[in-house]
C-alpha cells in the first residue's frame, strides 16, 4: 500500500475564550488507503475537511494545527516524520497541484526558470540538463510551442496553460503521489476535461497514485477509481467509482449526485443538498415527490437594454515600435428584456468578460452602441454616466477579492447609498443594509463581522446585496458561482431567482458553465475569439446545437461515471 490514513484527526487551537482554550475540529477520524497506480478522489462540500485531511499528508498546515492518528506512507508514520525528513518528501515523491495556479507560480520568473528550479536542487542536473527535461516536461502536459513557452511568464498564459505547468512542475521529481486539490474548479468545460484526461494519462504512464480533490461528482466520476465522500469532517461513504454512482448508500452522496444542475428539464429551483437529504426521507415514508418546472417568461416584456455592433480592441506591442491590434469583441449585438437573463458562454479567452464589462464602460468600447433608457451609455459625460451606474451593476467571479477587507459588511453596504445619495439619513440607510441581508439570506450579526469571517457562498451573497442597495434594473454577473461548490452555487441561484421574480430584474449571465446557463438563462450567446458563433433559446442551443464549437463545449460537460463508461 502506497498511503494509509488511519484515524487521522485534525483540530485547530482558536485561543481562549474567558480563559478557556477553543478548539475548532475540522477532520474527525478519518480512515483511507492509496494504492499503488490508483485515483482516489476526495469529495465535499467546502468545509467538509477534505484540503485539511489532504495537507495533512504532508504537514502543509497552519502552525495552530494539531494531528493525530496515522498517515503510513510505504509503512512509515508521518506524523511522527521530523521537517527535514518532510523536506525530503515533499516535491520528490509527493507533489501537490493546488486550485489558483497563480498564486503558486511566482510572476516574477519565467515559466522555463520555475520548473528547472526543481530539477537543479532535488535532481542534481545541470542547468542546460534541467532546461532540455523542462521543456520535455511541457510537451508531456500538453503545452503548444514549449520551447517558446519556456521564456513566457505566468500571466502570459492562460488559466488552463497555468494549471499544466502547475502539474509539470509538481513531475519534476517523478513523484509516486499526486495530490491534486480542485485543480480544475474555475477552469472552463474544454479546458478542465483536457485536464482530467492528462490526469488519466499521466496514471497510465507514470505509473502514478493520485488524490484527486473536488467538489464536483460529476468530474469525479470521469477519472477516479476510488471515491471518498466526506461532510462536517467524517467520511460519510467511500468505495470503488462504480458502486458509488450505480448505488451510492448514503443520503448526503445522493443528494451530492443530485445536486448539480441538469441539462434535461428545467425546475424552478436547484434543490440543495438538505433539501434532497428531506425529500428522501419523505420518498421513504410513501409522500408524493412533485418537481415544479419553471414557468416561461413574457416573451413580449420591454426591452431594457440593447446592444448595437459592440467592439473592443486592444493594442499590443509589436517589436521595438510597432503595435497591433487584437480584436477582443467584435460586432456583437442583442437585446436583454426586463425580468430576463441572458447567458454568455464559451471558453478562457473568448471575450465574454470583456464584452460585460466594455457594457459597463469599465473598458472604453472601439465601437458600437449600448441603448439603456434610450440613451447610448458609450457617449455619455462622467457626470451622466455615475447616474446611470446606480441602474446597471456587476457581480464578479471572485468575492474575496471584490469586498474591502478593511469595512464591516455593514460599511460595505452603506457605502454606495452614500455616494449615491440613497436614504434620507443613516439610520434609513442602515435599516435598509439589514433588510438586504435578510434578503440574500443572512442574519443581522453579518452586518458588524468582516469578510474574512465568511464562507466564499455568503461573501457572494454580500456582494449581490451590495448591488442591491442601488435598486438597479440590469445585473451583470461575471462568472458569479464558477467558484462555488454545487449545494453553495444552487443557494446563490435560487437566490438570483428569487430576486429576479420580486423586482424584475435583468441578468447578462456570463459562464462557462452550460448546466448553470440552461437553468438561469432564457437565451445565450455563445462567443469564441471575440465573436457571437450562436444565438438562441436556451432550450433551443442545447437541444440543437448549430455550430461544431457549441457541440464541443457540450460534449466536454462532465457527465459522471455512467456517461463516461
Amino acid at each position: 500500500m502506497l498511503l494509509s490514513i488511519r484515524d487521522l484527526k485534525v483540530a485547530f487551537r482558536m485561543g481562549r475564550v474567558d480563559g478557556v482554550a477553543q478548539r475548532a475540529d475540522a477532520v474527525k477520524g478519518v480512515s483511507f488507503d492509496i494504492p499503488e497506480n490508483t485515483i482516489v478522489a476526495l469529495v465535499g462540500e467546502s468545509g467538509s475537511g477534505k484540503s485539511v485531511t489532504a495537507m495533512s499528508i504532508l504537514n502543509l498546515l497552519p502552525d495552530n494545527a494539531e494531528r493525530s492518528g496515522q498517515v503510513l506512507w510505504q509503512g512509515r508514520d508521518l506524523l511522527k516524520a521530523s521537517l527535514a525528513e518532510l523536506q525530503t518528501l515533499r516535491g520528490r515523491e509527493i507533489a501537490c497541484v493546488f486550485q489558483d495556479p497563480m498564486s503558486s507560480l511566482n510572476p516574477v520568473f519565467t515559466v522555463g526558470a520555475q520548473l528547472a528550479e526543481p530539477l537543479i536542487k532535488h535532481m542534481g542536473m545541470s542547468k542546460a540538463q534541467a532546461w532540455k527535461r523542462a521543456e520535455e516536461l511541457l510537451t508531456e502536459v500538453g503545452i503548444p510551442e514549449p520551447a517558446r513557452r519556456m521564456t513566457s511568464y505566468p500571466h502570459e498564459m492562460s488559466g488552463g496553460q497555468q494549471q499544466r505547468v502547475m502539474i509539470a512542475m509538481a513531475l519534476t521529481c517523478e513523484p509516486k503521489l499526486l495530490i491534486a486539490d480542485e485543480p480544475t474548479t474555475a477552469l472552463d468545460v474544454t479546458i478542465q476535461r483536457q485536464i482530467l484526461e492528462l490526469v488519466g494519462k499521466l496514471k497510465a504512464t507514470r505509473r502514478m497514485s493520485v488524490l484527486f480533490i473536488s467538489h464536483d461528482l460529476g468530474v469525479v466520476g470521469e477519472v477516479a477509481d476510488h471515491v471518498v465522500v466526506m461532510r462536517h469532517g467524517v467520511i460519510r461513504e467511500q468505495g470503488p467509482v462504480a458502486q458509488i454512482f450505480a448505488s451510492p448508500q448514503d443520503d448526503y452522496t445522493r443528494a451530492l449526485l443530485a445536486c448539480r444542475p441538469s441539462l434535461e428539464g428545467n425546475p424552478a429551483r436547484l434543490m440543495v443538498i438538505d433539501d434532497h437529504i428531506a425529500q428522501q426521507a419523505a420518498q421513504q415514508a410513501g409522500a408524493p415527490i412533485h418537481v415544479v418546472q419553471a414557468k416561461p417568461k413574457d416573451p413580449n416584456a420591454p426591452v431594457v437594454l440593447e446592444v448595437r455592433s459592440l467592439a473592443k480592441s486592444f493594442w499590443l506591442k509589436k517589436g521595438v515600435f510597432g503595435k497591433r491590434e487584437f480584436k477582443a469583441v467584435q460586432n456583437v449585438n442583442f437585446q436583454l428584456r426586463r425580468g430576463h437573463t441572458l447567458g454568455v458562454v464559451g471558453e478562457s479567452g473568448s471575450g465574454k468578460t470583456t464584452m460585460g464589462l466594455t457594457l459597463l464602460r469599465l473598458h472604453e468600447p472601439t465601437g458600437g452602441e449600448v441603448i439603456f433608457d434610450g440613451k447610448n451609455l458609450l457617449k455619455l459625460s462622467d457626470r451622466e454616466r455615475q447616474a446611470m451606474r446606480r441602474r446597471i451593476q456587476i457581480v464578479f467571479q471572485n468575492p474575496y477579492a471584490s469586498l474591502n477587507p478593511r469595512f464591516t459588511i455593514g460599511q460595505t453596504l452603506i457605502e454606495p447609498m452614500e455616494i449615491h445619495h440613497i436614504g434620507a439619513s443613516t439610520a434609513e440607510r442602515e435599516q435598509r443594509a439589514r433588510e438586504l441581508l435578510a434578503k440574500v439570506g443572512l442574519d443581522d450579526r453579518a452586518f458588524g463581522k468582516y469578510p474574512h469571517e465568511f464562507s466564499g457562498g455568503q461573501r457572494q451573497r454580500i456582494a449581490i446585496a451590495r448591488c442591491l442597495t442601488l435598486n438597479p434594473e440590469v445585473l451583470v454577473l461575471d462568472e458569479a458561482v464558477s467558484a462555488l461548490d454545487v449545494s453553495v452555487q444552487a443557494q446563490v441561484l435560487n437566490l438570483l431567482k428569487d430576486l429576479q421574480d420580486e423586482f424584475g430584474l435583468s441578468y447578462v449571465f456570463i459562464s462557462h458553465d452550460l448546466a448553470v446557463v440552461r437553468f438561469i438563462s432564457d437565451e445565450v450567446l455563445v462567443m469564441k475569439d471575440g465573436v457571437v458563433v450562436e444565438q438562441a433559446s436556451a432550450q433551443e442551443i442545447l437541444a440543437h446545437p448549430k455550430q461544431e464549437y457549441t457541440q464541443k463545449l457540450l460534449a466536454a460537460i462532465p457527465r459522471g461515471y455512467r456517461a463516461a463508461a
